[in-house]
């Protein structure tokens, strides 16, 4: 099978699953997270094994210790998965939620209702947990997802798919809900960003060389940032030995994550 072949098969099954999503009800968007959540622990093992030929990978080829860092799934940290879903599961369900309800002088009451948009690709660099994070935050919102993680997670991806694809069979909800790229082909992304006929929005979540190529390349609808904005301010009446400590942690408590100063 072709690239292009492989990702218009992806698109198919997000657009047939986003439409099965957009009519689901609250309780079997929130059991899917709880089954995904359930399924993800079980593959621990699994997933350990998977981000350990990662980690490897990219030490053999110079990966730089922050990245790595970025890299890596500790025990701790599948436990924040873990957490996370559950989280989203007990937010309140964003899809029907009506505001700035009006009464024209018609008579005619006018308002905003919140509905899904249908497919969002995610496209992101490094942490594997954002695969979690993307998957649980669309399904809570009644979308399909495509997400494409960076090269160097590809088998941790990979594995984490297959643990979301045993939460949503148990909930009876499809496959093509939440599926993750399986290849490294850098390919994959530009054709991503160009199935109009399925796609509808893609979010890209990396540095400045990814967002600059997504907007570019994209002929779907982009929702994007560029730089981060982490500083520090100190007023001129704040204590300056907490000062220098805060300052000091939020630089080096954890140097690989996006919201280092």
């Amino acid at each position: 099978m072709t690239l292009d072949s492989y990702m218009q098969e992806l698109g198919r099954a997000a657009r047939i699953a986003s439409r099965r999503l957009a009519a689901s009800t609250t309780a079997e968007r929130n059991g899917a997270l709880k089954a995904i959540a359930e399924a993800l622990d079980g593959a621990r093992d699994r997933i350990a094994a998977a981000n350990a030929e990662d980690l490897a990978r990219g030490r053999e080829h110079g990966l730089d210790p922050a990245l790595l860092d970025r890299l890596e799934l500790t025990p701790a940290r599948i436990d924040g998965m873990l957490a996370g879903l559950g989280e989203v599961a007990a937010l309140p369900d964003p899809v029907g939620a009506i505001s700035d309800l009006a009464s024209r002088p018609s008579g005619i009451r006018v308002g905003r209702m919140r509905v899904p948009l249908g497919v969002i690709g995610i496209i992101y660099e490094s942490r594997p947990n954002v695969t979690v994070d993307a998957a649980a935050l669309c399904l809570k919102a009644g979308n399909a997802s495509i997400l494409r993680g960076g090269s160097e997670a590809l088998a941790s991806n990979t594995a984490i798919a297959g643990a979301i694809a045993e939460g949503l069979r148990a909930v009876a909800l499809p496959a093509g809900a939440v599926q993750v790229v399986d290849t490294a082909d850098r390919a994959a992304v530009s054709a991503l960003v160009r199935m109009e006929a399925y796609v509808d929005v893609v979010v890209p979540r990396g540095g400045k060389g990814l967002i600059e190529r997504v907007t570019a390349e994209a002929r779907v609808p982009v929702l994007k940032h560029l730089h981060g904005v982490c500083h520090v301010f100190i007023d001129a009446a704040a204590d300056p030995v907490m000062a220098h400590a805060i300052a000091v942690n939020a630089k080096t408590q954890r140097y690989g994550t996006c919201n280092t100063m």
